[in-house]
């Protein structure tokens, strides 16, 4: 088995919030095989010394949408699907080279996907995909335009390639099953009205309490969760009683529903990139007029939600929902929120807190022994300035993923 030995390396270490130099790591295949303050000996590794920079954890966004490939959504949905594939492969590799060793992808991948990642037919991030949302009629994931004829016909579920549309206990439980069966890591509601969707407003409450519970306990009986788009805090509130594990967005929680997620555990995704991007490019770049009126209804709450979550002791993930054109921008998610939080707590929502979402603690967003050989080197210091993230081009050095080189500067 390969092995590769990282020498004289400052090793970040996000759950103490120190950086170490000195360390070394070994990476024996896809895993770390040990860690240490000192040197060690692997007489046949290749050895790589660091030279002082750093080493630490692959990131972890935790809400990305691979196969949104433009702003201009009704182009996508005439686009081939076989050309989406491709699009998206082309935006996964991209976020593995910026820094992003594993993503959970909130809609739209599904398992063919994920499997062309792990065959090595993408080289991508490690893909946790939800398959299609699961959304109401007239909710966010509802595209029909306002002037399409009623469609009222017994059918209960109404499928496309990024949504099942369905209403009532029944249909929902049918269309989680049928996401569950076909591999989703985890089930997405549509708990909210949204940004991109034609017909709801922000503060437009989205499935019934008995619907939703419906759908966590299929996610229960998998052995998984539910996670919900969200911002009004009574949308935020009802989710998190039904069960709800991870709360998307909330960029309009208060103290009360911060402090209720807190008591029930509940992690929250904030997305604040996209909010900037889409009021910065959405225009140009076809996202529809309707939509952008509505991201002011949300953007400037986005800092202040952080604020909110932080004091509740709300465990705070990372997240980007980019969509389409704007996905360059993953990375400048660290730079908005260096405005309110400190370098050490972003760093901890895309490694630790992420890990922890992902029920994957101690096996991904760390740098120990028996986890998985994600990392990255980067150029200074991202503990005291964690916008040398937010430009991974100039300050990644090498990124790592599952023991082998996506991004090597190292020379």
């Amino acid at each position: 088995m390969s092995q590769i030995l990282f020498e004289n390396a400052a090793l970040l270490d996000v759950a103490r919030g120190e950086r170490r130099p000195g360390t070394s790591v070994l990476v024996e295949g896809d895993r770390i095989a040990e860690v240490s303050d000192g040197t060690l000996r692997a007489p046949g590794a290749r050895r790589i010394d660091l030279a002082g920079r750093t080493l630490m954890p692959g990131l972890i966004d935790a809400h990305v949408h691979a196969v949104l490939t433009t702003m201009d959504l009704a182009a996508l949905e005439k686009k081939p699907v076989t050309l989406v594939a491709n699009e998206a492969r082309v935006v996964l590799e991209a976020m593995l080279r910026r820094g992003f060793t594993t993503v959970r992808d909130a809609g739209g991948a599904d398992w063919g996907l994920a499997q062309a990642v792990e065959r090595g037919l993408i080289r991508g991030p490690r893909l946790f995909f939800s398959g299609r949302v699961l959304s109401q009629t007239g909710g966010h994931g509802d595209f029909s335009p306002r002037e399409d004829a009623p469609r009222l016909c017994a059918c209960s579920i109404r499928s496309s390639g990024f949504s099942h549309v369905a209403d009532g206990v029944d249909a929902v439980r049918k269309a989680a099953r049928e996401e569950l069966r076909r591999g989703a890591f985890q089930v997405k509601i549509m708990a909210s009205g949204g940004v991109a969707s034609p017909t709801d407003p922000i503060w437009n409450l989205q499935y019934s309490p008995d619907e939703m519970r419906a759908i966590v306990e299929e996610a229960r009986g998998w052995r998984t969760y539910a996670l919900a788009h969200a911002y009004t805090p009574e949308a935020i509130a009802r989710a998190v009683r039904a069960g709800v594990r991870s709360i998307e967005h909330g960029n309009l929680i208060d103290t009360e529903t911060a402090a209720l997620m807190a008591r029930e555990g509940a992690f929250l995704v904030p997305t604040l990139v996209t909010y900037f991007k889409i009021e910065e490019l959405g225009r140009a770049l076809g996202f529809p007029a309707v939509s952008q009126r509505k991201v002011k209804d949300v953007l400037d709450a986005g800092l202040a939600s952080l604020e909110i979550a932080k004091a509740a002791g709300v465990a705070i993930g990372f997240g980007t929902d980019l969509l389409g054109e704007t996905h360059p921008h993953q990375n400048q998610e660290f730079a908005i929120r260096a405005r309110v939080l400190s370098s050490a707590e972003i760093l901890r929502s895309a490694t630790l807190v992420n890990a922890a979402l992902l029920r994957r603690e101690g096996e991904l967003g760390v740098v120990a022994a028996g986890a998985l050989a994600d990392l990255l080197v980067v150029d200074g210091d991202p503990l005291a300035d964690v916008t040398l993230l937010a430009e991974p081009g100039k300050n990644l050095s090498a990124v790592m993923k599952g023991g082998e080189f996506a991004l090597d500067r190292l020379g």
